[in-house]
């Protein structure tokens, strides 16, 4: 809980957390005056009752401790208001630079983290997580600080009405909160296996909720309900371990409590009886009792708040521990030293003998690959599915690392470049074409928010989807659902591409990202391109000839490997493998055709 991630946050706003802290232990002190006041009056009234004192004084007496008490009351209320203003203010703040942190960190990482993540187990720590934390530096610290000072001011008022009662409730009292910290251990592992447990019923959520179209489409909605049912049991009964050690903590508290209720009714009532006949300042008389009785009930707040503290702490601690190992995840592909930043960016790409292996992989997904992509060039590279497509564009943009001096960009080793530079001067359309929960303007001005809607505009129509927005509604203003799930295969991959294209790259690279389309579109997107960009380098990610055939270049990969350079008709005479892939694509057309 104070590690440095935390520890940074803490000395930021200790001010008016310190200044919190202060103001709450001054209105612990003033409040324990609230049960001797009313001794007092009691006293006063229990004398006057007796003749012992005259009305004129009791009246004078009355009336200042009932001064004295609304002050204290009227004090006690302003200072709660303002220290929770303080202490649970901060912990908001705190919560807001940890999330705001977190999220930072998140876009760091790198993605192989990712591959190996769930989003649902990922934002528990930003919910569960962070809530408990916050709890622990709000509640937590207000419950602490107010269960030691005030149980402090409350032992010592009660030790002065009468000792040997107060001597005698400490053994009950520290019993009590032996056992809690035995308790405690226990609850904390069981909070964290709960923790667990519901990032598993999170991450099944959502990727339920995210494949229902498969769901329904494979009718598995029985199988996957059951498969949550058992899922949510899980939870539930993790839950109830947890919730049971919690009630058990209450009950013993409880009876503890009540018990020592017994026994200050025994022993006051017995010090009352005895101590009747003897001098004032010698008297545990009913006001004092009332007043020690009152005592005691104050202080059954604080035994009750250290049970809630261990529970608060135990929860916070596991939590803590997963968003410090989460801060802690280092990214594999980041800024090395000696970077070199061009002055001049030229949108050329150089692949010398590359080899590259996934982690978990004992084969090469890039096999001694080499080729040559200058600037202007628009290229298609074309293999079959699994032939090593993707991870080469993968590497391009440096998701992953790749040995020196094997991809060269702009006539430098691309490890020696700023991943910013990369990235900022690469346009990419993905093949899964994902588009935010935002407007189709948004989605295509991803790049800069501050694009004309002139420009946006522009971008939709060299990537033919102008037509289509025009249909909806509400226009460019149309809000698409989750992943774009409003709009069809061939609208996504469109929108994809004008996203790309308004983001006006030195590199642009379009993997299998007109797949979607009909011939016809596709060649009127190709055309586009063609007009658009003169002197800037595009790379088409095909496994069908029509996309590529076109194109001034053509790189056709198999098993991770270059087997052949050159312009459509240059390997139609020189690569068997080429026209094996036109020959059995033209039947398939004809196939269809025929169908």
């Amino acid at each position: 809980m104070f590690n440095k991630h935390f520890r940074k946050y803490i000395f930021k706003y200790s001010i008016p957390l310190l200044i919190g802290i202060a103001v709450l232990v001054f209105i612990d002190y003033v409040q324990t005056n609230v049960p001797i006041i009313i001794g007092d009056i009691i006293n006063i009234l229990d004398k006057f009752d007796k003749s012992e004192v005259t009305e004129i004084f009791a009246k004078d007496e009355l009336l200042n401790l009932t001064v004295s008490l609304i002050t204290v009351v009227a004090i006690t209320g302003i200072g709660r208001v303002f220290w929770r203003l303080a202490i649970f203010g901060t912990s908001r703040k705190i919560e807001y630079g940890l999330r705001n942190e977190m999220f930072i960190h998140a876009t760091t990482l790198s993605q192989d983290y990712y591959n190996e993540q769930k989003v649902g187990g990922l934002m528990t720590y930003f919910i569960n997580d962070l809530a408990a934390v916050r709890m622990a530096y709000g509640p937590g610290i207000m419950m602490l600080i107010d269960s030691t000072f005030l149980g402090g001011f409350v032992f010592y008022k009660m030790f002065k009405l009468n000792k040997e009662l107060t001597l005698i409730l400490i053994v009950p009292i520290v019993l009590l909160l032996v056992a809690m910290v035995i308790i405690n251990k226990s609850m904390r592992k069981q909070f964290k296996i709960r923790q667990e447990k519901f990032r598993d019923l999170s991450d099944y959520t959502q990727e339920n909720l995210s494949g229902i179209s498969i769901v329904k489409a494979y009718v598995r909605e029985a199988f996957e309900i059951m498969t949550f049912k058992r899922k949510s049991k899980e939870l539930y009964d993790t839950n109830m371990k947890f919730y049971k050690k919690s009630v058990l903590v209450e009950v013993v508290t409880s009876i503890i409590i009540n018990l020592i209720v017994i026994t200050i009714i025994g022993f006051g009532a017995y010090a009352v009886v005895k101590t009747a006949n003897l001098p004032d300042a010698e008297k545990f008389d009913v006001g004092n009792f009332t007043a020690y009785i009152a005592l005691f009930f104050m202080l059954s707040w604080p035994t009750r708040a250290l049970t809630r503290v261990l529970s608060i702490y135990s929860q916070a601690g596991a939590s803590a521990q997963r968003i410090t190992d989460f801060l802690e995840t280092k990214p594999s592909v980041y800024d090395k030293d000696n970077l070199i930043e061009p002055d001049l960016f030229i949108p050329e790409i150089e692949v010398k003998n590359l080899t590259f292996r996934y982690p978990d992989s004992n084969f090469n997904a890039i096999d001694n690959m080499s080729f040559k992509i200058n600037q202007g060039e628009m290229v298609g590279i074309l293999g079959k599915t699994g032939s090593g497509k993707t991870t080469l564009v993968d590497l391009m943009l440096r998701v992953y690392n790749v040995k020196h001096d094997k991809i060269l960009i702009s006539k430098t080793d691309i490890m020696k470049l700023p991943l910013k530079v990369v990235r900022d001067k690469i346009g990419y359309v993905p093949q899964d074409n994902f588009l935010f929960s935002d407007t189709i303007k948004n989605n295509i001005a991803f790049s800069n928010s501050s694009l004309t809607m002139e420009e946006v505009i522009d971008a939709s129509k060299l990537a033919d989807i102008y037509d289509n927005v025009t249909e909806f509604q509400l226009g460019f203003e149309t809000i698409l659902g989750e992943r774009g799930v409003t709009v069809s295969g061939g609208q996504k991959q469109r929108i994809s591409i004008a996203r790309a294209i308004a983001k006006n790259p030195e590199i642009l690279i379009l993997d299998d990202a007109v797949s979607a389309v009909d011939t016809k579109t596709e060649e009127t997107i190709i055309k586009n391109l063609y007009d658009l960009r003169k002197g800037k380098t595009t790379i088409f990610i095909a496994h069908r000839i029509s996309t590529v055939q076109n194109l001034d270049k053509i790189i056709v990969i198999d098993e991770g490997k270059v087997v052949a350079i050159g312009s459509h008709d240059e390997l139609l005479e020189t690569s068997e493998f080429y026209r094996d892939i036109v020959k059995r694509q033209t039947l398939e057309k004809l196939a269809e055709e025929v169908k």
